[in-house]
């Protein structure tokens, strides 16, 4: 499906799950009709054009980026660059005249790393004993645990925003919990578990009242939303590429620039020098100060076409209102089944992607394989999320997720609530 027309024309058009006009670009859907792949939570399917994009590199300018004066090597040293100003541009990393800021844009393994760059690197910059670190309840473990160890480092505390049972954070919990003490908030944009959308904007607004810094996992929201880090007044924004239609194995941590320049490197060794002696070194600037050794070019350059399917050729708006329709539908078909159980808001509009449930009497892990004799792709377990479903009382500590994408239909869907049904014949017979 081509990108023409407005994007109010094209989001009406996408909103029609009957039709797909996307599956047809993924391969891996293209060639198994027979699965509905409803865990694009955990990973995205990959377009052709990025697989195309991935390959294109190594039969076309593969060397190391970086190192060599000559053409291969400069044309994957430039690939890499206009890359870094493409995701800057896509997250609202620009200076006053719009100009994307690349050299804030830090490339990692994953979301995982660039927090734990974060509180590695720039936390013992700023905390102190007695200093707190306010994070939600929702957090994923890899916005959660970096965070207890930089506390656990500095002596600090670490506090948690709890949200009501249907994943709102609201006004008066934000004010109780950030406040004089507060240096660092750490908060996912959108919940893995919940599919709700934090109020960034207002996390900011608190913490920097108080002269502390704002971390946001993005790892659910670019997949799903137009992201302006300056907008919601942002100091960190991490995000994994293969949640986003890219490949595994890159990730992307933008942070302030004087905030990245005060920071030391997490790793060390080639490329992110400036000069060595005998007993000293001087580290690069930012970015390749925390680009220890070679990068995965290849996947860095197929992340920019990626980006540019997803921005371009699909368009946010376009998303949004397919991805909406789609988990409304699904929570009308959910509410047919009397035995399962929403786990979150009851409001479709609440769900960006993400619905957790679970099936009266039945464990997830059951849930999950039998589903998947019928070629219902979902989550089943605890998704990095302990603490969250400890608070909400979910048993066993395991629920079931079910992740949806642009590319999913109505199809899908309803296979997936045949699969249900046959989950609950299963055992009771």
């Amino acid at each position: 499906m081509m990108n023409t027309g407005t994007g109010t024309e094209q989001a009406a058009a996408a909103a029609d799950i009957q039709q797909n006009p996307y599956k047809a670009d993924f391969p891996l859907l293209a060639g198994r009709p027979d699965i509905a792949f409803l865990d694009s939570g955990a990973t995205a399917q990959r377009p052709a054009c990025v697989l195309d994009a991935h390959r294109a590199f190594y039969e076309t300018m593969n060397a190391n980026p970086l190192r060599g004066l000559y053409s291969l090597s400069v044309a994957a040293t430039d690939a890499i660059e206009q890359v870094r100003a493409q995701i800057a541009q896509v997250i609202g990393a620009v200076d006053d005249q719009g100009r994307p800021q690349a050299r804030d844009i830090v490339f990692t393994r994953n979301a995982s790393e660039s927090l734990n760059l974060v509180a590695k690197s720039f936390a013992p910059c700023v905390l102190e004993t007695g200093d707190e670190v306010a994070i939600t309840i929702m957090e994923h473990h890899s916005n959660l645990i970096p965070w207890q160890e930089a506390c656990r480092a500095a002596g600090a505390r670490l506090v948690y925003l709890y949200p009501t049972k249907t994943g709102e954070l609201t006004d008066e919990e934000i004010a109780a919990k950030v406040g004089p003490r507060t240096k660092i908030v750490a908060a996912a944009h959108v919940s893995n578990v919940l599919g709700v959308e934090n109020p960034i904007r207002k996390l900011a607004d608190a913490v920097h009242a108080h002269g502390g810094y704002l971390v946001v996992d993005g790892a659910q929201s670019v997949p799903h939303m137009a992201v302006d880090v300056r907008a919601l007044g942002m100091d960190f924004f991490a995000f994994s590429a293969h949640k986003a239609l890219g490949p595994m194995g890159i990730g992307v941590l933008w942070g302030r620039h004087e905030l990245l320049d005060e920071m030391l490197p997490m790793l060390t060794g080639g490329e992110m020098i400036d000069s060595v002696t005998e007993q000293e070194a001087v580290w690069a600037p930012v970015p390749e100060k925390f680009e220890a050794g070679t990068q995965d070019a290849a996947g860095i350059y197929a992340t920019g076409e990626a980006l540019r399917y997803l921005t371009e050729h699909v368009g946010y708006d376009a998303v949004r209102a397919r991805e909406a329709a789609l988990v409304a539908y699904t929570m009308e078909r959910l509410a047919e089944l009397p035995y399962v159980e929403i786990i979150g808001s009851p409001d479709a509009a609440d769900h960006h992607g993400v619905i957790s449930f679970n099936v009266q009497g039945i464990h997830p892990h059951d849930v999950a394989s039998i589903l998947d004799m019928s070629g219902v792709c979902i989550r089943a377990g605890h998704h990095c999320a302990q603490p969250l479903l400890t608070w909400l009382g979910v048993e066993n500590l395991a629920c079931c997720r079910a992740s949806l994408a642009f590319y999913n239909d109505a199809t899908d869907v309803d296979r997936f609530i045949d699969g249900l049904e046959t989950v609950w014949r299963t055992f009771h017979a």
